[in-house]
């Protein structure tokens, strides 16, 4: 690993935008993937009649989304750039797979958001610009593909980045902190050098633009947690649960607990990129041993912490939140399913407090009979079974959520305090 600073980066967009296209050629430009690789995805893409596909194929490797042209799961994939050091949390863009995003989201610090030129902003565009902000993502850099197929015109270019900054106006999101890129990841144009077929843009390439975002902040003091996303038995070892630290450190040796399942132990070895470590801070994906857990101990949406100090589980929980599409009304007594880091657990919204002015903060309303599409409000939630959720304001890192009804995200938010349970 390299010295340069970590950052983790989404890759946002609807699907067939060509995210796992750029994702690919982003590998190949780094040198992080070499070019026989790409040969060898070629070969195959061809041979699936699915020619073009061959950047695209060094993201999907799994076998069912080389045949379905799709992305499931999120993969992890490493390039540098001068600047830093990125992991790419490769989100999917199809409907059923709006968990994963979240999950890939929440653990990005800056997003890169495909848009394709020939197509522009899609149900899904919006759903993951609303996401990204909710999610804390800070920057954002819109690569308008598929420049190619619009003969690298600079007027659809321009209708497709005035349509982005509308949307990124209705969910709150600064645009002075997006950066608009015309790029064709199939051709390679803007990606790392310049192109001649858009002499009519100036402005940076994609490279460029991932060198200049800025540091992420350095985490907080606080405690470790570490949200697990799956737990593997692997020969030799026994049970490892893999996560992506949020914040704190973890060594080998350090007594931790697992809530909500109330289990903890001893931490063994850690392991990063099939090497053992003997630390493991914020932004490390990292696979361990825990003396004395079995595989059916621990489930993902448990979160690691100290012993002395384990995460919070919640009885009740105060939050702010933004409805941002319900086709009626949001009442009292509703259970959505909330998504706060690797959890999906259905809440009921007990009771909604007060509404508020989504631009200026203000309370419009104490105690609304209901709330729709468009309103902030603080509502109070109770989780149907256990539930670890910490206050926004203690560590961000785990006190956002998204909230998910009839396949489609209806509201995002964050915890402004919580009732422990018992």
């Amino acid at each position: 690993m390299s010295d340069k600073p970590h950052q983790n980066l989404a890759i946002i967009g609807h699907v067939d935008h060509g995210k796992s296209t750029l994702v690919g050629r982003l590998l190949f430009e780094t040198g992080s993937v070499p070019e026989h690789v790409i040969e060898q995805h070629r070969e195959e893409a061809e041979e699936k009649g699915k020619g073009g596909f061959e950047f695209a194929y060094v993201m999907d490797n799994l076998a069912e989304e080389r045949e379905r042209g799709v992305t499931i799961d999120i993969a992890h994939q490493e390039f540098e750039t001068d600047t830093y050091n990125y992991t790419i949390v490769d989100t999917p863009g199809h409907r059923d797979f709006v968990k994963n995003m979240i999950t890939g989201a929440s653990q990005a610090d800056n997003a890169v958001l495909v848009v394709a030129a020939d197509d522009g902003v899609q149900p899904q565009t919006q759903e993951h610009v609303f996401l990204a902000r909710t999610l804390g993502i800070e920057e954002l850099i819109i690569g308008v593909n598929k420049m190619d197929l619009v003969d690298y015109e600079q007027n659809t270019y321009d209708e497709t980045v005035e349509e982005v900054k509308g949307l990124l106006k209705q969910v709150q999101f600064d645009s002075d902190n997006a950066s608009f890129i015309p790029i064709s990841a199939f051709e390679g144009d803007n990606i790392a050098e310049h192109s001649e077929n858009t002499p009519w843009y100036d402005g940076e390439t994609i490279l460029e633009a991932l060198n200049s975002l800025p540091e992420p902040a350095p985490p907080t003091d606080a405690p470790l947690r570490l949200p697990i996303q799956d737990v593997y038995t692997i020969s030799g070892i026994g049970t490892v649960p893999v996560g992506r630290v949020e914040t704190g450190t973890m060594h080998p040796g350090d007594m931790v607990s697992f809530q909500p399942s109330d289990v903890g132990g001893e931490v063994k070895t850690i392991e990063m990129h099939h090497e053992e470590v003997d630390m493991a801070g914020p932004g490390d994906n990292v696979g361990f041993n825990v003396r004395g857990i079995g595989k059916d101990d621990i489930r993902r949406g448990d979160v690691l912490g100290p012993a002395d100090d384990p995460p919070t589980v919640a009885e009740t929980f105060t939050a702010q939140i933004v409805v941002m599409q319900h086709p009626s009304v949001i009442t009292a007594g509703y259970t959505p399913v909330f998504h706060a880091h690797t959890a999906q657990v259905a809440c009921t919204i007990e009771e909604i407090n007060k509404k508020i002015n989504p631009s200026s903060g203000e309370v419009e309303e104490e105690n609304p009979d209901f709330i729709q599409s468009g309103d902030a409000a603080v509502v109070t939630v109770r989780p149907q079974k256990p539930f670890s959720i910490e206050p926004s304001s203690e560590i961000p890192e785990l006190g956002s959520f998204a909230v998910r009804d009839m396949g489609q995200t209806i509201a995002a938010g964050k915890v402004l305090s919580v009732t422990e349970s018992e």
